[in-house]
């Protein structure tokens, strides 16, 4: 059995956890390209090293971030988002559209 420890809850089976993706710079929503938003949702540099990901603990509801190496699937460590990203990224609510009645 495979454990992943969650900062939250202590080592637990693996399959209580869901892969969220890499941790990843987001670019500026407001002004960058469809092709450099879909490179941030969709692509990743997919090469043997340690990478950052996003882990959901899906019996507690916890996101957290874990260092895995891609080689050999190894943890190398889980820890809170907080010791990583200070600011929270907000967007702006879009503005529903008027009904069009026919």
């Amino acid at each position: 059995m495979k454990l992943m420890t969650c900062p939250l809850n202590g080592p637990r089976n693996i399959s209580e956890f869901v892969y969220g993706g890499e941790v990843k710079t987001m670019p500026d929503h407001k002004t960058c390209t469809d092709k450099e938003w879909a490179d941030y949702v969709f692509y990743s540099e997919n090469t043997i090293r340690v990478v950052q990901e996003w882990w959901f603990h899906s019996p507690s509801g916890y996101w957290f971030i874990a260092e895995r190496h891609t080689a050999s699937d190894e943890i190398l460590r889980t820890f809170d988002p907080s010791e990583l990203l200070q600011k929270r990224v907000e967007f702006e609510q879009a503005s529903p559209e008027k009904e069009v009645v026919a």
